[in-house]
């Protein structure tokens, strides 16, 4: 049967005798399955060149297509289910599904769906039945994708306040290269949203014509204008996610030019935009991403306190500006590990004295006093950005809307040295963590130790691509990819005692086999010439630091097209929670050098049996 629908569907190709290769390519497209060009090249040339010709015949086309369709590994599978090797019915699928898919509920229903979608062979499916065809459509599809199948829509509860979740966020989300000379530009915006981040960072500096602009202060990065920007977001906004939208604003403007600013928010992004508290005038408790659907929210300083600006509302405060007491420095990010001076007068590094953990390394603060205009002040409802003092300071005195961004480098010595009281501040406040400032070339920490620790916006630069941001896309591919994920529990908890470095009762130990069967059409190496690669993979862990394990498989020599391995790995994970698998495929071009060929990032529970 599957001769007769094959050749019905690609005699007519060979009326004229024979095809080529772009012919063999579109031919191949209208046999519904994904191909690579180069590998489709490389076996259409290996074809032709015995007979020294540019063209093939219906039989070479046949066995081009078994060579890269037919897969063994399916082969072997099918087989093991179909009796006659040559159709499953409807109870051997069932029963694939149950063993092999630990799909326990499968029944008639969920065989015929399959059987429906997949099966490309009219008669055979007429029957309730599936050919080989079917079967490996079916297995090259999203339904057999590892990453759980629910867990591609919104699955969890998103009803708790915001500070309950991690939440996808981006540093300097104007930069779209490195952080001294590289351009600005307002798809850094575009493209951050599309990903389904919800916390964007923006930069902002008095412009000429009273006209606010964005750029990296003290740089040569190019500038944009405010206004653009904020028409951008009010654009992209809700294109991936549903969930509120956070703008961290970096506020280096004058009194006159963040009037503008607030004009420009409240024009531009209208009712999307966070205006008033919800329910209750007095916060004593976060909302939750449910409540801020759709919903715009300023992060900045504020003059006092909510329920101050609220009675404010209907007032004209045009021309009016409060004052906050701020140590030295303007902003939180002024930190002296953000902004260091990009061209040192002598280059040669000084080792630093070690400090006290909770005290970083600082200029002898002095107060100082700073101008907010009110009407921007006004608009910032529950994300109030509050300088951090400690975490002692933040129990006693700390608002729940008020948030803190702490540096890299400083939280670091946080998670080594109090691990502890970090988590309990998290349970409690929204936190940002930020790159350090002498990253130039717009380089990535790994944002695991932080997640480790429950601080929910762990800010990355998404324009540098890296493992860091292939865990961050990682994470946040979870609970349908809307840029807010769920804390575990030992992190919500205010009475949590959990640290990443000592999980003792929190541990939920869990054992994981994964076996490497093969590859397929392997993105072919660059530094190689004959589409051939020696792939290897990577089965790495990232999660607390017990949890941290790097496995790697043997390397298949020259075998692009299907590698082979049959390779069984084991793990234990005691906080499977927080951790993330990461496969990564490289090329062994010697024996000290690898050549990145492709990774895939997951939650561990994210993860399809099967």
């Amino acid at each position: 049967i599957s001769h007769t629908w094959f050749l019905s569907i690609i005699q007519n190709e060979f009326r004229t005798g024979k095809i080529d290769l772009d012919s063999t390519m579109k031919l191949l497209e209208t046999l519904q399955m994904s191909f690579d060009f180069a590998h489709v090249k490389h076996v259409f040339k290996k074809t032709v060149d015995k007979r020294k010709a540019h063209t093939i015949n219906i039989e070479d086309f046949r066995a081009i297509y078994r060579t890269i369709v037919h897969r063994p590994e399916f082969l072997e599978l099918f087989r093991a289910y179909s009796p006659n090797c040559k159709i499953l019915a409807d109870t051997e699928l069932i029963e694939f599904l149950r063993n092999e898919q630990y799909e326990t509920e499968a029944c008639e229903t969920t065989a015929l769906e399959i059987i429906l979608k997949y099966e490309p062979i009219e008669e055979v499916r007429k029957r309730r039945q599936m050919s080989f065809e079917g079967f490996i459509r079916y297995m090259s599809s999203e339904d057999c994708s590892i990453f759980k199948n629910n867990h591609r829509t919104i699955y969890q509860d998103m009803n708790h306040p915001l500070c309950d979740y991690f939440i996808s966020s981006s540093h300097n989300t104007y930069l779209i290269s490195d952080q001294l000379i590289g351009p600005s530009d307002l798809w850094g915006y575009t493209s951050a949203l599309l990903k389904g981040c919800r916390c964007l960072e923006i930069d902002c500096w008095d412009g000429s014509n009273n006209e606010p602009v964005v750029y990296h202060g003290h740089t040569l990065t190019s500038k944009i204008a405010f206004r653009s920007v904020i028409q951008v977001i009010d654009k992209y906004a809700f294109v991936a996610s549903d969930y509120p939208v956070v703008l961290s604003l970096e506020n280096h403007c004058s009194p006159k030019q963040q009037e503008v600013m607030a004009e420009y928010l409240e024009s531009i992004l209208g009712e999307k935009l966070l205006t008033s508290t919800i329910g209750d005038t007095v916060v004593t408790k976060l909302p939750s991403p449910e409540a801020l659907k759709f919903k715009i929210l300023v992060k900045n300083k504020k003059v006092g306190t909510i329920e101050e600006g609220m009675l404010r509302r209907d007032l004209d405060s045009r021309g009016e500006t409060g004052e906050i007491s701020d140590l030295e420095n303007v902003s939180d990010e002024d930190e002296t590990d953000e902004k260091a001076p990009l061209y040192p007068k002598n280059d040669t590094p000084k080792r630093k004295t070690e400090q006290r953990p909770s005290a970083p390394p600082r200029k002898k603060a002095k107060m100082k006093k700073i101008k907010i205009a009110i009407a921007l002040s006004d608009l910032v409802i529950y994300t109030k950005s509050q300088k951090f003092v400690s975490f002692e300071h933040s129990l006693a005195n700390q608002k729940c809307y008020e948030n803190n961004s702490i540096g890299e480098v400083q939280a670091r010595k946080f998670v080594k040295h109090s691990a502890k009281e970090f988590v309990s501040h998290t349970s409690r406040f929204i936190t940002r963590i930020y790159p350090k400032g002498t990253r130039a070339t717009s380089s990535n920490y790994n944002p695991q130790e932080f997640w480790n620790v429950g601080c929910q916006m762990v800010a990355l630069n998404f324009q540098t691509p890296g493992v860091q941001m292939e865990l961050q896309n990682g994470k946040f591919l979870d609970n349908g990819g809307c840029g807010y994920v769920l804390k575990p529990e030992f992190l919500r908890n205010h009475n949590s005692t959990f640290t990443p470095h000592n999980v003792g009762r929190y541990s939920k130990p869990m054992s994981l086999s994964i076996r490497l069967i093969s590859g397929h059409q392997l993105p072919p190496s660059n530094l190689s010439k004959t589409n051939k690669a020696d792939p290897l993979v990577h089965i790495e862990i990232y999660g607390v630091p017990e949890d941290q394990v790097k496995k790697k498989s043997s390397v298949v020599k020259s075998n692009a097209l299907s590698p082979r391995w049959d390779e069984t790995f084991s793990f234990t994970v005691q906080v499977p929670e927080l951790a993330l698998i990461r496969f990564c495929v490289e090329d062994e071009i010697s024996l000290t050098a690898n050549e990145f060929l492709g990774q895939y990032t997951l939650p561990l529970l994210s993860l399809s049996k099967g």
